[in-house]
């Protein structure tokens, strides 16, 4: 049977049941179950008599309190990026709980439809999967105008489990409040978890499940990490999937570079005829706020490649938008940022192209780090095919990333055209 239970209704559970157990820690504050009830319900008293969605910016915290008051006032929320213009206030939206934006990493972001029934199941899959229970703490450093850290919400209150809410990512605010806490959980996107090795953090033995999600993980990265303790999961996901797809669990082998693993309980995965990734289930998406969204049969066409393996794990090959076609071959930055992250004198890289009149696409790498163009194309030379070593290189300071910590690859087009000759 779906599941409609509110995000209100499970911390009134825990309230009733476990009043003083910890319930949110941000800014050296904390509040128990019955504290944090108390104070969302003071604020839901001011939104209630209005059933039109809820759009607000704000702090994390302020944010967090909003999510929750406005479940209590049984409104729909619409947390917004800081930066964002506010679109118009949508009308009523019966059975919608969040909207939340896509990250808008490939183009126009989106409103995503969610109810109570796609975010209980996928927080219900999603605490299985990562054996998240009551005493547990998650450090949520992901913003929560995305839909990456709405989910800490709703899987710390269904589980009884604590959230310690840090406004935006800060290695080193992230690596004292590791060695002070016992955290058992953290979300994080690949560029987090390099900011932190950089830092020389390490995992506490509290900590069970780092996350990793938001884009792609390097094999280079992962070494690096698990090298020094870092109980990495990788994971494939998406707002219109309520968060989480798929996640890698080491009990089912070796990770190699885009395995993210079986699907969580539930969510029905397969591979279309065009190689993209079609995903069915309770937790799939209402719809998008401008229409449409699935087909006739519920199915969501995503815009990423994958495949799946015999025993049912997913392999992510990246967004089928950016596939390249250079000297005839279709290549996919994903695969040549793989093998070109491990040449020394990288600490960051992205691939794109430029418009060539011989190669079509004129691979462009954008690099972070001291590397040359040759040093590169003799790392990469037998590990891929001509066609995909760079013709050209971009050095910057910092990759451009948007707040979820993707890879702006329009960004980087830009970057790649204006690439020396």
């Amino acid at each position: 049977m779906p599941d409609h239970r509110s995000l209100a209704h499970h911390l009134q559970q825990t309230a009733d049941s476990q009043p003083k157990a910890l319930a949110v820690l941000a800014g050296g504050q904390a509040w128990t179950a019955a504290e944090w009830l108390e104070d969302c319900r003071q604020l839901a008293a001011r939104l209630a008599n209005n059933w039109r969605p809820l759009l607000h910016q704000g702090d994390s915290l302020t944010l967090a309190r909003q999510t929750f008051a406005c479940s209590l006032a049984g409104r729909p929320f619409w947390p917004l990026a800081p930066t964002r213009q506010a679109p118009p206030t949508p009308p009523e939206l019966p059975g919608v709980a969040l909207i939340i934006s896509t990250s808008g990493s490939e183009g126009q972001a989106r409103a995503v439809l969610l109810g109570s029934i796609q975010l209980n199941t996928a927080a219900a899959a999603a605490n299985t999967r990562l054996g998240l229970g009551a005493g547990d703490l998650w450090l949520n450093c992901l913003p929560l105008f995305h839909i990456g850290g709405q989910s800490v919400l709703w899987r710390a209150a269904r589980a009884g489990a604590a959230m310690l809410l840090h406004e935006g990512f800060d290695a080193a605010a992230v690596g004292a409040d590791l060695a002070r806490h016992p955290v058992t959980h953290i979300s994080l996107v690949p560029a987090m978890l390099a900011t932190l090795l950089e830092h020389g953090v390490t995992p506490p033995a509290s900590l069970r499940v780092a996350l990793i999600g938001g884009a792609a993980l390097s094999p280079t990265l992962y070494e690096r990490a698990t090298a020094v303790g870092w109980p990495l999961r990788p994971s494939y996901g998406m707002s219109e999937c309520t968060a989480l797809v798929a996640v890698y669990d080491p009990a089912d082998g070796p990770w190699r570079e885009g395995l993210a693993g079986r699907p969580l309980p539930g969510c029905r995965v397969m591979i279309g005829d065009d190689g993209r990734i079609r995903l069915r289930g309770q937790q799939v998406m209402i719809g998008y706020l401008d229409g449409g969204g699935l087909d006739a049969d519920g199915w969501l066409r995503s815009g990423d490649l994958g495949q799946l393996d015999a025993d049912g794990r997913l392999t992510v090959l990246g967004r089928a938008d950016d596939v390249l076609i250079s000297g005839g071959y279709n290549l996919h930055p994903q695969e040549i940022e793989f093998c070109l992250a491990a040449c020394p004198g990288v600490s960051d890289i992205a691939i794109s192209a430029r418009p060539d009149p011989a190669w079509g696409d004129l691979v462009v790498a954008v690099v972070v780090g001291s590397v040359d163009l040759a040093a590169l194309k003799a790392h990469a030379s037998g590990q891929l095919p001509g066609a995909a070593l760079p013709r050209r290189i971009v050095h910057v300071n910092r990759l451009p990333r948007n707040a979820s910590g993707k890879l702006d690859r329009q960004a980087l087009r830009k970057l790649a055209a204006d690439a020396a000759g």
